[in-house]
């Protein structure tokens, strides 16, 4: 890892322990390039990680603060909880609560063009970050598609690269995002009281063809994991993770 990276890590750690508060000013540059042996350049470089991922504000001569101490997810690594744990210096876990063959319901039909009662393969997976969990994973397969899925270990090994290695390949995602309550299967999973609010997001990944392979209804808890939409004027919009908690808003896709 490169010294901006590393500075980067150990600043973003000591915010997530809550070492570093929200509202709490950072040490200055000069401070950071002393204990650091860095040039002002490097230490600048890392300030600005931690402002794209929305943990520190500041600028323009103001001293960099705490701002939030909530995790963000850039969209290039959205389909991999587990890679963009790791670029932010936690550790992602799994916990494989099932895998069944089922009919598939009317919500899950229309998203993959069956018929309902059409058998389907269910995953259910609840995802970790640091050993605490974090989102509650619903995803569902055409029975000829999640088939590989039944007799392989989710928990040691990548769902999409156990697809990969049957010869599916997911090329592009739509993603639609709401809030909803927790069910009495996500409160006893994620740990929060029944009716919390919850991030949804429902997913479908498909083919270079454009069919349908997965759609997936993935349920974060909001105090640990955001959104936000990032639009520059020369580039296409960026999504990182944000919450939003107005039920009353239409969601957004992308």
């Amino acid at each position: 890892m490169t010294l901006h990276g590393d500075l980067a890590h150990e600043l973003r750690r000591q915010i997530l322990a809550a070492e570093l508060l929200v509202g709490q000013p950072l040490p200055s540059e000069a401070r950071l390039c002393e204990q650091w042996g860095a040039s002002r350049g490097t230490v600048r470089q890392a300030l600005a990680a931690l402002r794209a991922e929305g943990l520190v504000g500041g600028g323009r001569g103001a001293p960099p603060v705490v701002r939030s101490q909530q995790l963000s997810q850039p969209f290039e690594t959205f389909l991999s909880f587990t890679r963009w744990a790791a670029t932010v210096g936690r550790t992602p876990g799994q916990r494989t609560v099932e895998v069944a063959r089922r009919p598939a319901r009317i919500e899950s039909a229309d998203a993959l063009g069956l018929d309902e009662g059409d058998p389907v393969i269910e995953v259910l997976r609840l995802r970790l970050l640091d050993s605490e969990p974090a989102m509650l994973e619903r995803s569902c397969f055409p029975i000829h598609i999640g088939a590989s899925l039944l007799h392989a270990d989710l928990d040691t090994h990548s769902l999409y690269d156990t697809l990969l290695a049957s010869g599916v390949v997911l090329v592009a995602a739509h993603h639609v995002f709401d809030a909803v309550a927790a069910d009495e299967t996500d409160a006893r999973l994620l740990g929060v009281a029944f009716g919390s609010p919850l991030l949804r997001e429902r997913r479908h990944a498909t083919s270079s063809s454009g069919e349908t392979l997965e759609y997936s209804d993935d349920r974060y808890r909001s105090d640990l994991v955001t959104f936000t939409v990032v639009n520059a004027q020369a580039a296409h919009p960026a999504l990182i993770r944000t919450w939003s908690p107005d039920a009353d808003r239409p969601a957004f896709s992308i």
